[in-house]
């Protein structure tokens, strides 16, 4: 979800559901260690719950990450050893890593060694050639002894040469059933499934025998998707926001990002999606892709654009 789950697009999803984990784009331990950390671990308190997505290999620098994350104040610590895209393979981190299990058990010990959050890992079912059941079982078995507690699983094993990123998320078949078979193997640990998953209903199918469902780019493309999640997830009372209560609720964070000097363009990115097949959804799209880059734009273009759907 690098460029997508920034810190603008979290707390608009934050209007969904006070329950349910937010997770960071990607964020690289290097980019911490040489770049600028203040800038890059920026978010709302309003995020909380939210996990620091790290990307990473090596053991030392991760552990600075962590602390750097943890200082922040988020929630739980994330390492990506899932994402197939190129210029996370030449950075030797992402879904590469799943060759050297033995290194991802020393980052996370070292990232456990540095800070009292839990220490998660984002990972495929496998990787080219590398996609049986028991290198999956070695693999988590691997993190597992190294402190692990709570995987998520995108039950598609990366292909890392020949087939995009967006390919690798729909090309490579889905095998939910080996990530249940992870769960039965390592009924201590807890397994959160991702990967396909397009409706509240099929994610409470999944958590009969799962223990969560992570939701990704369906959850950025339709996020009305999720005005359920806290009744039929988390068991609390219904909401009765409408989308363009969603839409009016998040005015007032972009008044706030306009006077700090945020571009429009940065914040109403992340709406394109929330009259998805909804009469006018289309022109209200349209009308923010051609009007939210201009330098004067304010929130007359939200507004402007909100019209098309009433």
């Amino acid at each position: 979800m690098m460029d997508w789950t920034d810190r603008h697009d979290r707390v608009f999803l934050r209007q969904f559901s006070r329950h349910a984990l937010l997770y960071t784009e990607m964020v690289t331990s290097a980019a911490l260690r040489h770049g600028d950390a203040s800038y890059l671990l920026q978010y709302d308190p309003c995020e909380h719950p939210v996990a620091l997505q790290l990307g990473g290999s090596d053991p030392e620098e991760l552990s600075e990450a962590a602390i750097m994350g943890a200082k922040a104040g988020f929630d739980e610590i994330n390492l990506n050893v899932g994402c197939p895209s190129d210029r996370v393979q030449s950075g030797a981190f992402g879904a590469c890593l799943m060759a050297s299990p033995d290194l991802v058990k020393r980052c996370i010990g070292a990232m456990k060694s540095a800070v009292d959050l839990d220490v998660t890992v984002k990972c495929r079912i496998g990787i080219d050639d590398q996609d049986s059941e028991e290198f999956l079982m070695e693999f988590v078995g691997q993190i597992n002894s190294g402190g692990c507690n709570t995987i998520i699983i995108h039950a598609r094993k990366a292909i890392l040469q020949g087939l995009s990123p967006k390919e690798n998320r729909e090309i490579p078949p889905l095998n939910y059933d080996r990530v249940r078979r992870v769960k039965q193997l390592f009924p201590e640990m807890q397994v959160v499934i991702n990967g396909g998953i397009t409706s509240l209903e099929q994610a409470i199918e999944l958590l009969e025998d799962l223990d969560g469902v992570m939701l990704g780019r369906e959850a950025y493309q339709n996020p009305y998707i999720l005005h359920a999640v806290d009744e039929k997830i988390f068991g609390a009372t219904a909401s009765a926001k409408s989308r363009m209560d969603y839409f009016n609720d998040y005015l007032p964070y972009v008044a706030r990002e306009l006077e700090r000097g945020t571009p429009l363009k940065h914040m109403s990115r992340h709406l394109l999606g929330l009259f998805k097949g909804q009469k006018g959804g289309k022109l209200f799209r349209r009308h923010l892709s051609e009007n939210s880059h201009r330098k004067d734009a304010g929130l007359n273009v939200l507004e402007d654009a909100l019209a098309h759907v009433t």
